[in-house]
C-alpha cells in the first residue's frame, strides 16, 4: 500500500502495529498492542484491534492552533528559551503564553 508516515510528536505504543500506507498525525497517540489499519488524525488517541479512535487530546481549536504553531520546527536556541513552558503547561496554557490564535 505504501509507505508508513508517522507525524511528529507522536507516541507509539509497545506492540502497536502499523500497516503499510497509514498515516499517523501530529500529536497521535497509539496505545499499546494496537493494530493501526487506517489513517489517524492529529491530536487523536488510538487503541484496539483494529485501532479505534478513543477521544482526542484536546479540544478542536486547541489542535488547530498546535498545528499551525508548529514547534516541532523551531530552533534548539528557540526551544532552549521556551523550555519551561514547553514542559510544564498544558497545551492551553502554553499556546495562551505565546500569545494569541
Amino acid at each position: 500500500k505504501g509507505p508508513i508516515t508517522v507525524g511528529h510528536d507522536v507516541w507509539i505504543g509497545a506492540r502497536a502495529i502499523i500497516l503499510s500506507g497509514v498515516t499517523i498525525g501530529n500529536g497521535a497517540v497509539i496505545g499499546a498492542g494496537a493494530i493501526v489499519t487506517g489513517g489517524i488524525p492529529p491530536y487523536a488517541i488510538a487503541v484496539g484491534n483494529p485501532a479505534r479512535i478513543l477521544r482526542y487530546r484536546f479540544a478542536p481549536d486547541v489542535i488547530d492552533r498546535l498545528q499551525s504553531l508548529k514547534w516541532w520546527d523551531w530552533s534548539d536556541d528557540l526551544i532552549r528559551t521556551r523550555i519551561e513552558l514547553l514542559t510544564t503547561m498544558g497545551a492551553l496554557s502554553f499556546l495562551n503564553a505565546l500569545g494569541p490564535a
